[in-house]
């Protein structure tokens, strides 16, 4: 999962940390949005969440596909991630065209990735000043912005 650091910007939430909470609050939300979470979709949460960084599509499936024993295909990956990251579950790092699972669903941001080029590891900052002065740019240049994207490539503290 992906670290998480607030800014002091934003209210204050805590991180999910039992990878179990997290899939009951996954499936919470899902289930609040009038989705089901069955049992393919809960396996799929439960891949993404074990990683610990922005994984592809097709590694979530091949986690999937291990513990199932059978191959899971990967189109069927790729509409559960979507609508995971439709519904605030996981995030996608567009620059490692990956998707992370969200340690705080039930809390909309918009997400700033700090990656590290060297192990792949993803920080997840909140900063609504920030994300909104993106929006705010956007919209002044006569932009409707939907997602702002914003993240930093760059060496974590691990690896430096």
């Amino acid at each position: 999962m992906a670290a998480h650091h607030g800014t002091g910007l934003t209210h204050d939430h805590g991180q999910i940390d039992s990878r179990q909470d997290l899939a009951s609050a996954a499936q919470a939300r899902l289930q609040a949005a009038g989705e089901q979470w069955t049992p393919l979709r809960a396996q799929v949460f439960g891949a993404l969440a074990g990683f610990g960084r922005p994984v592809s599509a097709y590694d979530v499936t091949d986690a999937v596909s291990a513990a199932v024993g059978r191959r899971i295909a990967a189109n069927s990956v790729y509409r559960i991630l979507d609508l995971f990251v439709a519904n605030n579950l996981a995030a996608r790092v567009e620059s490692v065209n990956g998707f992370i699972a969200n340690v705080h669903p039930d809390c909309p941001h918009d997400c700033i990735f700090l990656v590290c080029d060297r192990c792949g590891h993803a920080t997840h900052v909140d900063d609504d000043r920030i994300t909104g002065d993106v929006r705010a740019a956007a919209s002044a240049a006569g932009f409707l912005p939907v997602r702002p994207v914003i993240e930093v490539r760059g060496v974590c503290a691990n690896c430096a």
